[in-house]
């Protein structure tokens, strides 16, 4: 098919194509390196690079001392269902990717929560297309207003982690259109300049191969922009994949050539991809004359001040027994802060949507600032977390060498010559700052341990990898890949760890190496843990703390080894004891509020024994100080649930992340979430949309016009009252109804004072009400008599009209 350009695409575009021979042409549709595209000096065309998101842009390389804004995962950002201040988000991204010499964000995710169990849900919105269309569509808007171009992905299906490279999704078409494609159309429809295709096949055909990609991508919803493989899905010389990442790709260059001119694939084909990258490079600036637009212009305090804000507009008050929330800061003298991620605050999940934050906010340091002269701070960790080795910091090394906080790295080629050397700040090292075809690295620290007694230390890596300490050898094997996931074998692959005896305040020199195989990538890392505490000993002592502390705050949660890229989780119990250290803090203090960090759904078991809950989700770099702000009142916990909470793992509707032969089947249609949980015997812990903020409403009217046109839209009014005694904001939402079925086609925030009763417009857009017919292979208007339900959540909606549509 031929593209038609949206306005704004230069008619010189033409001339370049025309200066290009074949082999120019076929060099373009192949990327140049990991995280960029070929460039072209004859026709002005520099390389367009590429870096990960979603919670912040980490640039071309795995870097720590290239630091990051730190956004709240995409989960609070749905959570706040506020698209507005998403956009202004996606401004933050869309300057720090200028900064850092960025064209393309490799985000938003645009996968829905289909099961609670999916590892990645901490990079994605919701369970609810409408919520995660508006959403990605709000994030998209606020990237692209800055020059820089946003990537729906992954089309489409990539709900799962587990055999992701391989799986085929199979769902019928009406579930595909109204489910899983809605987001990707409101992405296109928001002007994205890219799609990711995804690993997975979807009904027998990989999405990198998939007639999906011209329609309705193409087709129907005349998205203009690139498509671009998700890095190394590209697997066949025929993909009508534009540019296949990362590169250069073996398939895009001779057999591709051969192919065009055999006559397999014809060269007007080629022409189309090319004039996509082209029309792209002009997009982002990447073509002179450049046409970019200037970058958004925040300061580091307004960047900030922004995140901070985010924090409480994404946290959810799930209750708030006796109203202890908000804490009257005057009227404390002593506060426990407890649990394990009460210091080491989890801000991002794990895989390739990591970022190196220049500092992060702990929930104890944004406590003892808010309360700084007014009340003691105490904390105890009261339980432990960590399942992998911890790499060496900064504030536990030092360069053996240059005697600089940090590590010494060393590349080496075939006959340990010293090809490059660098001093990094974490013994955990993903590739070097130069291009190099290093055959080995070396990673090598002086640490002074704090204690004395047997130490863990760990070389991670794959291939053959070793470890000594003081010159002692500890380890030598060859570690053999136990996947061929990206995530693992480039970010987070096996380890080996040894105990060794050492003493308090005397240097010890460790040194880890990994000699590197082929397409294992780099990653290796030189890790050190203390000696284990006592977990009786530890969980005692925080116990003890709770006690004799006016209220006690225990931090729970996950981390990125649990909610990660590259693997489904197998339950939402919280890890560890967290679960008997929250029970026991409640049991001496009636005064106990527990939040909760992570990036999805976990069962709450002791829920109603605690005085209040509060999820912050990831919450980003300024983690603390938002936390602070909504413990304290200076700001409401504006969050609202994007994902229904099960109590219990087993009561969930829909479990199943593992394919059978490679297929994984989505029998249950469009019965996820809250739909599905709409005709389930047992209820859920907390329904999507349920949120609690520091006042309480009523809701005393619903209005709708009858006789509508569907296809045209209409609003219908809610009448909400402000029944508490502070001023704050809820979420609208109304449904539609379905016997069981409820689907959320509208909402809208309110902001009331005190006893103020407000009538609030929701607006119902013509594509909420509309089903896909197989039959027809189109959408058709939904009319009729048709419910209407109106509330707080999709578990609580108290009001009710119908009325009549009309085509």
């Amino acid at each position: 098919m031929t593209t038609t350009y949206s306005a704004g695409a230069s008619t010189d575009l033409e001339d370049l194509l025309d200066r290009l021979t074949l082999e120019q042409k076929i060099r373009l549709l192949s990327g140049g390196g990991t995280f960029r595209a070929q460039a072209e000096p004859a026709i002005g065309l520099r390389a367009i690079v590429f870096s990960d998101g979603p919670v912040g842009v980490r640039g071309e390389r795995w870097d720590e001392r290239d630091t990051a804004l730190t956004l709240p995962s995409p989960t609070a950002m749905a959570a706040t269902w506020d698209p507005e201040l998403v956009t202004g988000l996606g401004r933050l991204l869309a300057a720090e990717a200028r900064r850092k010499g960025v064209d393309v964000l490799l985000a938003p995710n645009l996968n829905l929560h289909r099961s609670p169990l999916g590892g990645r849900h901490f990079e994605c919105f919701s369970e609810d297309p409408l919520l995660t269309a508006r959403i990605g569509a709000a994030y998209i808007t606020g990237v692209q207003s800055g020059g820089v171009a946003a990537t729906a992905k992954h089309y489409v299906a990539n709900e799962s982690e587990t055999e992701r490279l391989t799986l085929d999704a199979r769902i019928d078409e009406r579930t595909l259109h109204e489910v899983y494609l809605l987001p990707f159309e409101e992405a296109v429809r928001a002007g994205a300049w890219v799609v990711m295709s995804a690993y997975n096949g979807v009904n027998g055909a990989s999405m990198s191969d998939s007639p999906l990609l011209a329609e309705p991508l193409r087709g129907t919803w005349g998205f203009d922009g690139l498509v671009v493989s998700d890095w190394g899905a590209v697997r066949t010389v025929e993909s009508p994949v534009d540019l296949a990442m990362p590169g250069p790709h073996e398939l895009r260059g001779e057999p591709l050539l051969a192919a065009v001119r055999r006559g397999d694939v014809p060269e007007s084909a080629v022409d189309e991809k090319v004039r996509r990258i082209l029309l792209l490079a002009r997009r982002v600036g990447a073509l002179e004359p450049t046409t970019s637009v200037p970058p958004p212009r925040i300061t580091p305090d307004e960047s900030r001040g922004r995140l901070r804000r985010a924090v409480a507009a994404g946290s959810v008050l799930l209750r708030n027994s006796g109203s202890l929330l908000p804490l009257d800061p005057a009227a404390l003298t002593r506060v426990a802060v407890l649990g394990p991620n009460a210091v080491d605050a989890r801000v991002q999940g794990g895989g390739s949507a990591g970022v190196f934050p220049a500092a992060v906010v702990s929930p104890v340091d944004g406590i003892r600032s808010a309360l700084a002269g007014r009340a003691e701070v105490v904390h105890r960790a009261g339980a432990f977390l960590h399942t992998r080795p911890t790499p060496l910091s900064p504030a536990d090394s030092r360069n053996p060498v240059t005697g600089e906080p940090g590590v010494l790295v060393r590349y080496l080629g075939p006959d340990d010559e010293v090809l490059h050397v660098e001093h990094r700040l974490s013994g955990r090292v993903l590739e070097p700052s130069v291009e190099l075809t290093a055959t080995t690295v070396e990673v090598s620290a002086l640490m002074r341990p704090s204690t004395t007694g047997d130490w863990r230390f760990a070389v991670v890596g794959l291939g053959a990898v070793s470890l000594e300490v003081d010159g002692h050898r500890l380890v030598d094997e060859h570690v053999v890949p136990e996947s061929d996931d990206p995530t693992y074998v480039h970010v987070a692959p096996s380890f080996r760890e040894v105990s060794w005896p050492v003493e308090a305040g005397v240097d010890v020199l460790l040194r880890a190496r990994r000699r590197m195989e082929p397409d294992e990538g780099l990653a290796v890392a030189l890790a050190a843990d203390p000696p284990r505490v006592d977990e009786n000993a530890e969980l005692a002592a925080a116990v003890d703390l709770a006690r004799g502390a006016d209220v006690a705050v225990v931090v729970v949660g996950t981390t990125d080894e649990i909610e990660s890229e590259g693997f489904d989780r197998g339950s939402l119990e919280l890890p560890g004891r967290q679960d008997e250290l929250v029970r026991a803090v409640a049991a001496v203090n009636p005064r106990t509020v527990v939040v909760v960090n992570a990036g999805g759904p976990v069962e709450l078991p002791w829920r109603e024994d605690v005085a209040a809950v509060l999820v912050t989700w990831f919450p980003g770099q300024e983690a603390g100080d938002g936390l602070a702000d909504v413990l304290f009142g200076l700001a409401e916990p504006g969050g609202r649930l994007p994902t229904t909470w099960a109590a219990r793992t087993p009561d969930a509707p829909v479990l199943e992340t593992k394919p059978i032969g490679g297929v994984l089947e989505y029998t249950e249609g469009s019965h996820i979430g809250y739909r599905a949980w709409a005709g389930s015997p047992v209820a859920p812990a907390y329904w999507f949309g349920h949120g609690l903020g520091y006042t309480t409403w009523s809701y005393e009217g619903f209005s709708a016009r009858d006789n509508v046109a569907v296809e045209q839209g209409f609003d219908v009014r809610v009448r909400v009252r402000n029944t508490g005694s502070r001023p704050g904001r809820d979420v609208v939402q109304v449904y539609q109804a379905t016997g069981q079925d409820r689907r959320l086609v509208g909402y809208a925030p309110v902001h009331a004072a005190p006893d103020e009763a407000v009538w609030v417009k929701v607006p119902i857009e013509p594509r909420a009400l509309r089903r896909w017919s197989p039959a027809e292979s189109r959408w058709v208007p939904e009319t009729g008599a048709i419910t209407l339900m109106a509330g707080p959540s999709s578990g609580e909606l108290p009001l009710v009209a119908r009325l009549n549509t009309s085509a």
